[in-house]
């Protein structure tokens, strides 16, 4: 056996196999995998520990300067004593910062240093040193543009220009950054089709030329954005269409409705081709001077009308039997241009009357000889603004005039757009 083991032994073989086990044991007992490897010399009794993600304060006029290149964590390692070591791990309540309170603006290597730590302790920083760049801090106005997918506005529906509450906003940040803002965009995120006005909070942007988002601080960083949404519309004469035949004794003298158009709304193409609405009168049923209230009707591919239901008055006589005395005939007259007068306006504002534009135009029907006797002047057309606040407004035309004749006006709401006096 002693041959055998002096036989191995004096092999190449044994000796470097042997050398390996060794080399292995060794690095075992001395290898720590929780444990970052240093080239750190450290004297007995001492002990070294290094931590990471230590956060770095920055000194600086913060009213007047931006800084730009201090990392916001750094790695330090403490050697020391164990008793001291170990509170420092577990506390670390020393502070690593950058003195910039005496800098001047510009670009700058500064070292970063550390404080409230024992004497007794060695602290390395890395890194050591950092290039920071210090500029001057401003504040400037930007206008907040609204954005969103026009695509899904529903067919025959529009948008006019949406609008943000605030409208602009002040955005503060390093000069050579605020020069590069080219975009303050509240960007609204909408699923679904759009046919009403979207009220929501949308959150600001700021981006330079190559939509690139800019480090800045802003006032606001979500504002109030409304679109308002509407249909396309048009507005259209209103046809009276006579259905049926009035009983034999009694004869239609005219049909009159107490509003002569009508607003549709619906996709471009259709109000293309739409030229009015109706409402149709069943003369049939008819025995008498009639009011009636009756839906306005609409074509095919109309999404809405207003007014929806309006009033339908029909003036009628009895037939004549043969033999019978004539009667005077109805006689029917128009007045036009006829001046609107303007009645309970407050002092502090006055208005205008965009339209009828041009005065009011009156139709009157009667016996012929009170027609041939009237005048201009007979009748007083003016509108009641009583409790209107500045801005525009539909105001019904009003009408006093001989109560021995009818009448009829061409338009019955006149549009009206009230401002302050100035001071």
């Amino acid at each position: 056996m002693d041959k055998l083991i002096d036989k191995l032994i004096g092999t190449r073989w044994f000796m470097k196999i042997t050398s390996l086990i060794l080399a292995m044991l060794l690095f075992t007992s001395v290898y720590d995998p929780q444990k970052e490897v240093s080239n750190i010399n450290v004297p007995s009794g001492e002990d070294y520990e290094i931590l990471s993600d230590i956060p770095v304060k920055s000194y600086y006029d913060t009213d007047n300067l931006v800084v730009r290149g201090v990392p916001e964590t750094v790695k330090v390692t403490l050697q020391g004593p164990k008793n001291l070591l170990q509170p420092a791990k577990a506390q670390r309540n020393f502070e690593v910062y950058v003195d910039l309170a005496n800098a001047e603006i510009g670009t700058k290597r500064v070292p970063l240093e550390i404080r409230n730590l024992s004497d007794k302790l060695k602290a390395t920083i890395d890194p050591a040193y950092v290039n920071v760049t210090i500029q001057e801090k401003i504040t400037k106005e930007f206008k907040v543009e609204v954005e969103f997918d026009k695509t899904l506005l529903e067919e025959g529906y529009i948008s006019e220009p949406p609008e943000a509450e605030p409208k602009s906003i002040k955005i503060t940040g390093a000069k050579d950054v605020i020069d590069k803002i080219s975009y303050v965009k509240a960007t609204v995120n909408i699923r679904g089709a759009i046919r009403e006005t979207v009220r929501r909070e949308a959150r600001v942007q700021v981006l330079d030329r190559d939509m690139n988002k800019l480090d800045v601080l802003l006032e606001h960083e979500m504002v109030d954005v409304i679109i308002p949404v509407k249909s396309l519309s048009k507005t259209v004469p209103i046809n009276v269409i006579e259905k049926g035949s009035p009983p034999e004794n009694i004869k239609i003298d005219s049909i009159t409705t107490d509003i002569k158009e009508a607003k549709i709304f619906g996709a471009q193409d259709v109000l293309d081709r739409t030229d009015s609405v109706r409402v149709e009168v069943d003369v049939s049923r008819i025995n008498e001077d009639t009011e009636l209230s009756l839906p306005v009707i609409i074509s095919e591919g109309i999404n809405e009308v207003n007014p929806k239901v309006i009033r339908v008055t029909i003036q009628t006589s009895e037939n004549q039997q043969e033999g019978d005395q004539e009667t005077e005939a109805d006689e029917n007259k128009t007045f036009s241009n006829l001046p609107i007068s303007l009645s309970g306006l407050p002092n502090q504002y006055e208005a205008e009357v965009l339209s009828p534009n041009n005065g009011a135009s009156l139709t009157v029907t009667g016996k012929s000889e009170m027609i041939k006797q009237l005048k201009a002047s007979d009748f007083l057309v003016f509108l009641d603004l009583t409790n209107l606040e500045a801005g525009d407004h539909d105001v019904k035309i009003n009408v006093n005039g001989p109560s021995n004749v009818l009448w009829s006006l061409a338009t019955d709401v006149a549009k009206v757009t009230i401002t302050q006096k100035e001071a």
